[in-house]
């Protein structure tokens, strides 16, 4: 063989040996970047994001855009040094995303379970913030238990055999004086439906002595009407705080944005404190690149997101949903709202 063909060949096996390592080769990490937004007061797939249906909504401007990080799994050698070399996204080992011992669809179930929360939240957050009453109000029903079929979750218990319940420690309080197979009339009230009265045979739960009902229940705001939200595919608890503030806008007159494209991003919780998220940085820059230019942060996240201003991005501090409407007031009257 030729000795120059030869020199040749040595030359080109660590290139090819090098490629097929960037192409094949994965790499423990995962990559992080601006994911795709979605108007809370707008449709997807033909639906309202924030669907409210029992009762009179009014009429709504602008956006309220909630926020999201874009994960890549698997990555070859060669996409992460893309990646890494664009500045545009930002590597993290995989461990600190999906922790070890727990499998992909765990985590998946766990973030599903964490945004249906933030959903709940959301609603018990706008109802309490437009002062409708407390009630005794089912949050989850035993499958199998004696409620199933019977109380539905959203019912808000009113009485327990004709004994008015006013708030959780009553309710549990009439409970603990009841047995075991003993039959008890449950009244209730059903959103979009008339109230309703169920006759439950208790049944038998090892933690206690006295009657199990099947329900969990929480004292919570309560209105007579449905608040849906319809987004899919959607993990984790950080679109709460821009739920809440679309379910306050469809219920009150004016609008909350006016014309201004506004996005944010926080967690909620049911009486209305908003907190710390992660990717901070990636939800401003998915924000500014769908044309917001007002963004809510979460109070605990003013560091890291004034740390990485973007142009023409007015970052907003809020610290619970309350401030968070008054703000908006605030900037589409062209004051100055509390920033980062």
């Amino acid at each position: 063989m030729n000795r120059r063909i030869l020199t040749l060949i040595v030359a080109l096996v660590p290139i090819v040996v090098f490629g097929v390592l960037l192409a094949l080769v994965t790499v423990p990490y995962v990559s992080l970047g601006p994911g795709p937004t979605f108007d809370t007061l707008g449709e997807v797939d033909g639906k309202q994001v924030v669907d409210i249906q029992g009762t009179q909504t009014h009429p709504t401007s602008g956006h309220l855009n909630m926020t999201t990080v874009s994960q890549r799994d698997d990555l070859s050698l060669a996409e992460a040094l893309t990646l890494w070399l664009s500045g545009q996204e930002q590597l993290m080992p995989r461990a600190l995303v999906y922790p070890p011992g727990k499998s992909r669809e765990e985590i998946d179930k766990a973030n599903n379970a964490d945004f249906q929360q933030s959903e709940h939240n959301a609603e018990y957050a706008a109802l309490g913030y437009l002062k409708y009453p407390q009630a005794v109000t089912v949050a989850k029903v035993s499958d199998p238990g004696p409620s199933l079929g019977k109380l539905q979750a959203g019912d808000a218990v009113d009485a327990v055999d004709g004994k008015p319940v006013k708030d959780v420690d009553q309710f549990t309080s009439l409970l603990k004086h009841t047995k075991p197979g003993q039959s008890v009339a449950t009244d209730f009230r059903r959103k979009n439906a008339p109230p309703g009265s169920a006759r439950i045979t208790l049944g038998t739960n090892p933690d206690r002595k006295y009657g199990f009902l099947g329900v969990s229940v929480m004292d919570a705001p309560w209105a007579p009407f449905v608040v849906d939200f319809n987004l899919a595919n959607i993990g984790g608890p950080s679109a709460g705080l821009m739920f809440s503030l679309a379910v306050v806008d469809k219920l009150t007159t004016g609008n909350l944005v006016g014309s201004k494209f506004v996005a944010g991003t926080g967690t909620i919780k049911a009486d209305g404190t908003v907190g710390p998220i992660g990717g901070i940085v990636h939800k401003m820059a998915a924000a500014r690149s769908a044309g917001a230019t007002v963004f809510l942060v979460p109070a605990k996240n003013c560091y890291e997101a004034s740390s990485d201003k973007l142009p023409g991005l007015q970052l907003v501090k809020v610290d619970d949903l309350r401030q968070a409407v008054d703000a908006l007031h605030t900037v589409t009257a062209g004051g100055e709202p509390p920033s980062c």
